[in-house]
């Protein structure tokens, strides 16, 4: 069950771990926003959703801590939890990379899957969680992914996905490439069957991901000052020989320039989310 996730990842909710702000060790009671460089105590960080409270930067989050923090409670079961990668390509000390990475974060893949409630509307919800192997869609992210949607589509429901990823996993090669097709062909027929998808780009979405199942909802939205992009700033720069804006790629260029229809803070996610649902289910 998802609380057994939740006891892993948030019984040591007061600390922070300096590399990617998010709550681990028991050293911190306080935290540096990356941003604004504003000290701010960890525990209300924490009850913010780890939005700085000075800036509204918004600092990473665990794929848990946000299902949690969206999700109603006692409403939820996490899905497809065995499917985990295997290393098609033999890989030298990719195994071992991913057991670590297990160890790190509780979770068996970068992407935890469930079905649950969303202020009273049933929906099928899958977060990424950068912190496993930055996200990358091997093999099993793209299972995990595929399934939800066909489960979502066989009982009739909506799927809203969080994307945080630094693209296609490398050490699967191509069958790492194949999920962008394989997640895609599923949500097409999602969306046949008249259902709603909602795609939610977080902090970062870049490659691959960005390129398929990121940018294909029928409601994209992306929090608040999120990176998302296919390639990174410095190869178009040399490609095109031209200096590109400094809000490049953010959600709020993006948004602009008619590629996203909101940027929500995360502190207004649920809220929003439930609305959207509610209107498509005609509750």
């Amino acid at each position: 069950m998802l609380k057994d996730l939740f006891s892993k990842l948030n019984k040591k909710v007061n600390e922070t771990n300096s590399n990617d702000g998010t709550f681990e060790n028991s050293a911190s009671i306080m935290t540096k926003c990356p941003n604004c460089k504003k000290i701010l105590y960890s525990k209300e960080l924490y009850k913010r959703l780890n939005v700085c409270t000075n800036c509204n930067h918004h600092l990473p989050i665990t794929s848990v801590e946000r299902m949690e923090a969206l999700m109603d409670e006692g409403t939820v079961t996490v899905l497809f939890e065995e499917v985990t990668s295997a290393n098609p390509l033999e890989f030298p000390n990719y195994g071992s990379k991913l057991e670590k990475d297990r160890q790190k974060t509780g979770l068996n893949e970068a992407v935890v899957c469930a079905e649950g409630e969303i202020d009273g509307t049933r929906t099928v919800v899958a977060v990424m969680d950068s912190r496993f192997r930055m996200g990358s869609m091997g093999s099993a992210v793209g299972e995990k992914l595929a399934r939800s949607f066909n489960y979502a589509t066989d009982r009739g429901l909506p799927v809203i996905v969080f994307t945080a990823s630094g693209g296609a996993r490398m050490q699967e090669g191509i069958v790492s490439l194949m999920q962008m097709a394989k997640v895609s062909v599923a949500i097409e027929k999602h969306s046949q069957a008249g259902l709603l998808y909602i795609a939610y780009m977080t902090n970062p979405t870049t490659g691959g991901v960005s390129a398929s199942f990121a940018s294909v909802g029928d409601i994209n939205l992306a929090e608040t000052g999120a990176l998302i992009g296919f390639a990174g700033r410095r190869v178009i720069e040399e490609t095109i020989k031209e200096k590109l804006p400094d809000d490049f790629q953010t959600a709020e260029f993006l948004l602009k320039h008619g590629q996203l229809d909101r940027v929500v803070d995360r502190n207004d996610m649920k809220d929003y989310l439930g609305k959207i649902l509610r209107m498509h289910s005609g509750v």
